[in-house]
């Protein structure tokens, strides 16, 4: 079992930036990929990066250049720096741990940008 817990969501005016951290506890050792996810009203849970426990990083077309997901797996902590924020990054973002065919999610936090 993987806990996962999310802190820095906030309001924010467009063009700022917010810093989201997740920290993981339980069986940590065995979680290799670890991302975030964000759902807006109405809309599905969609993808905004991703990273390996090696450090390979994937991003949605949406965030790239304006987003960096990282990783301290001494901490077994991940993180995403938002800058540049928009309207449109409005949602509740989660944190999501890959344990071999397993998904975790935390309970997410919600970021609204204002235009």
């Amino acid at each position: 079992q993987v806990h996962l817990v999310e802190s820095g969501g906030g309001l924010v005016q467009a063009g700022g930036s917010l810093m989201l951290s997740c920290i993981a506890s339980g069986s940590t050792s065995s979680i290799q990929r670890m991302g975030w996810y964000r759902q807006a009203p109405g809309l599905q849970r969609e993808l905004v990066a991703t990273i390996t426990s090696g450090g390979f990083a994937v991003y949605a077309d949406s965030v790239k250049g304006r987003f960096t997901i990282s990783r301290d797996n001494t901490k077994n902590m991940v993180y995403l720096q938002m800058n540049s924020l928009k309207p449109e990054d409005t949602g509740v973002y989660y944190c999501r741990a890959t344990v071999v065919l397993r998904y975790y999610w935390g309970q997410g936090t919600q970021v609204t940008v204002s235009s």
